[in-house]
């Protein structure tokens, strides 16, 4: 009798921890619950390796990584985050996730020169795991692009960067999809719309249904492409509007941290909009 009972002890012990476990991860990650999958996109750190990138997601409590081509690997390796990377390479990035628990989710900004060389974009994505690479290829591009998506169902999302960017505005981004994969959408940096001098919110509102991921930053100038990064919900970003309008929408996808100042120490600075981000979400 002794022994059953302490063996209900063990399991009920376990089920408390799961239990417990659990009601943490959904206190920690507010945003999982709506299917928001909060991360960073690693040109952030861009001053460090990707290892060390990773090093500093996961003490802002971030699960998920875009990766951007160019970033030294690190942990050892001297290669750079990309296609070109060796089988070696790419089994030391998956260990250095794995490690972390770390998601690579997202690859990006990237372009090619033909259609070969997207296809080994691609190629690379669908090996890593990678869910949405973001683009911005020429018009001649697009419909490599769209093939490609369906060939390797790899979602590919158009970026915008500051006017004069091809994809600056949300008009040019639904006119380049029209006819196009429906795994081709649009990867919105609310930041680069606030350098355009367009509101964000109304942007989100025009690319409705086609929005794969979001490059996240608020700043401290509105329509100046000098402005620069502020905590989020301490500067012009209408941060509640934008939470309240990604709900209405019902949007499942990536938000990657993209905070592009105080390079050298700009991890704190990352870890307080994270925190302020997620107060607002209800």
């Amino acid at each position: 009798m002794r022994k059953i009972n302490l063996f209900m002890l063990v399991i009920a012990l376990g089920v408390l921890f799961l239990s417990f476990s659990s009601s943490k991860s959904s206190k920690d990650r507010p945003e999982e619950r709506l299917g928001w999958k909060l991360g960073a996109q690693a040109y952030t750190f861009r001053l460090f390796s990707f290892a060390e990138a990773l090093d500093k997601l996961d003490s802002c409590n971030l699960g998920y990584v875009e990766a951007y081509p160019g970033q030294t690997i690190g942990a050892g390796s001297t290669e750079k985050m990309g296609y070109q990377l060796s089988s070696e390479g790419r089994r030391l990035v998956k260990k250095l996730l794995k490690e972390k628990g770390v998601t690579l989710h997202a690859f990006g900004v990237v372009g090619a020169q033909d259609a070969e060389e997207w296809d080994k974009v691609f190629a690379f994505a669908k090996d890593m795991g990678i869910q949405v690479i973001n683009v911005e290829p020429s018009d001649a591009h697009l419909d490599i692009v769209s093939r490609l998506c369906d060939k390797y169902q790899i979602k590919a999302a158009l970026h915008n960067h500051p006017e004069p960017s091809k994809y600056w505005n949300p008009e040019v981004v639904l006119k380049s999809l029209e006819g196009r994969s429906k795994l081709m959408g649009a990867a919105a940096d609310v930041g680069h719309w606030m350098r355009s001098g367009l509101d964000p919110i109304a942007c989100l509102k025009q690319l409705e249904g086609h929005i794969f991921h979001l490059h996240f930053k608020d700043l401290n100038e509105f329509g100046n492409k000098k402005a620069h990064d502020v905590h989020w919900g301490t500067g012009k970003l209408p941060l509640q509007g934008v939470i309240d309008e990604l709900k209405r929408q019902k949007f499942k996808g990536m938000l990657s941290a993209e905070y592009e100042y105080n390079w050298e120490n700009s991890k704190e600075d990352v870890c307080v909009s994270v925190a302020n981000f997620r107060k607002l979400i209800k």
